[in-house]
């Protein structure tokens, strides 16, 4: 379980480092690398609210949903609450956040926000989000690409081919590394 638990957050660790590198050689503050650290940890873990939602909200009365509610809200086992996460994640297709809409959308507010502003935690933020997403999508075009192709448009009548998925992904790596750039330009 932690071998896995840091093999997901691997990304944002070393994302966290190349930043942090570059700040510390332009003498940016411990303060603003602290807000690095947390706003990148707390988009990690945005992303997986799309489970809650789907848990609490959207498919109230599976045994799935149960389950979930006697272990976070009755017994508080974190720990279990993160396995049934990672767990329910190849059954979970329908989901708010892991969808394109949202990716797009996603996309051009941290375009907008990456380039008028250099608070640390808001951009660190949006790009661990944009990371998740992205890292998400990758490992299942690398395993599956049909499911990939199921969950990212789910909901939609028209989607994108699995060859067009190869170029869908080039272009929001793009963002990400535009993104990236800015956030490490933004102290320097």
């Amino acid at each position: 379980m932690k071998q896995k638990f840091l093999f997901d957050l691997l990304p944002t660790i070393i994302v966290f480092f190349i930043v942090s590198i570059f700040w510390v050689i332009f003498g940016t503050s411990n303060i603003e690398i602290f807000y690095l650290l947390i706003g990148l940890i707390l988009g990690h873990f945005f992303l997986d609210l799309d489970h809650v939602i789907y848990w609490f909200y959207r498919k109230t009365n599976t045994d799935e949903s149960r389950t979930i509610k006697n272990t976070l809200l009755e017994k508080k086992d974190f720990k279990s609450f993160l396995k049934l996460i990672k767990a329910a994640r190849t059954s979970h297709d329908n989901l708010i956040f892991h969808h394109y809409f949202f990716q797009v959308s996603l996309n051009l507010i941290s375009l907008f926000i990456f380039i008028s502003s250099s608070n640390a935690f808001c951009l660190s933020f949006l790009l661990s989000i944009n990371l998740h997403l992205l890292t998400d999508e990758i490992r299942d075009y690398l395993r599956n690409p049909k499911f990939l192709q199921k969950w990212l448009f789910a909901r939609e009548e028209r989607q994108l081919s699995i060859k067009s998925l190869k170029n869908y992904l080039i272009i929001f790596n793009i963002f990400f590394f535009i993104f990236l750039f800015l956030l490490v330009k933004s102290k320097t």
